[in-house]
């Protein structure tokens, strides 16, 4: 594990307006992420997990303090900057899957990695590889409603790999899933934690998540209340 962070959270607070009331989601939070990480953000409703999951991926801006990805302060950048940090260094793994329903499953992985220009060749040999990773060999023409929830999670994984990403980041990806899939679905994400390198950062409830994770950084009324390094 490298000593330089690749995510840097600095004194992050996230004020949201509703009508004349204040919502503090977040408040004052301050966190370090190493490139190899399997780490689980939990806590209550409203805890403030997937908005610190949302800043980490350039999906939102804090209303006070820093976070950098890399570096590089995320919030300094114009918004097609942030655009290109989504695209090319961040993976995406949500639980609702938000595959494309008229592409197959070799398009909906292929799809950001055609965005980034990759050729042809090199994007078929990394894809085909992905989908062979994640157990989808031979599924690689079914579109989502020819596949369980689980394969489409699959589905979700490998598109979120494809790019090379700095980091995953997936929000409650067990939610929709039975026990059984997520069990295998886990295990999954945790060899490529363990084989590839990638650095997996979740936002869950699900105990069978924090039991796995390496790290966990508990958040209570939007500030990290409790964060455990557990030994392998």
């Amino acid at each position: 594990m490298s000593e330089t962070p690749i995510v840097a959270t600095h004194d992050v607070s996230r004020v949201f307006t509703q009508g004349k009331i204040e919502v503090r989601a977040l408040d004052g939070v301050s966190v370090e992420i190493h490139a190899g990480e399997f780490l689980a953000f939990t806590g209550p409703s409203g805890s403030g997990k997937t908005t610190l999951l949302n800043l980490i991926g350039a999906l939102d801006t804090p209303t006070s303090g820093r976070v950098e990805l890399e570096g590089k302060d995320l919030a300094s950048m114009g918004r097609s900057a942030r655009s290109h940090i989504r695209r090319d260094r961040i993976g995406f793994v949500f639980q609702a899957y938000n595959l494309i329903p008229v592409f197959t499953a070799f398009e909906n992985a292929e799809m950001v990695v055609r965005l980034q220009g990759v050729s042809e060749e090199e994007r078929t040999a990394r894809v085909n590889k992905l989908l062979a990773d994640v157990g989808l060999e031979g599924l690689e023409d079914r579109r989502p409603d020819e596949l369980s929830g689980g394969q489409q999670q699959r589905v979700a994984i490998a598109r979120a790999l494809a790019t090379e990403p700095a980091i995953v980041l997936a929000d409650e990806p067990t939610a929709n899933v039975d026990s059984a899939t997520a069990d295998t679905l886990l295990d999954l994400m945790q060899k490529l934690n363990e084989e590839r390198g990638a650095t997996f950062l979740f936002s869950t409830h699900d105990p069978r998540v924090m039991e796995r994770a390496k790290r966990v950084v508990r958040l209570v009324d939007g500030r990290v209340d409790s964060d455990e390094r557990r030994t392998p």
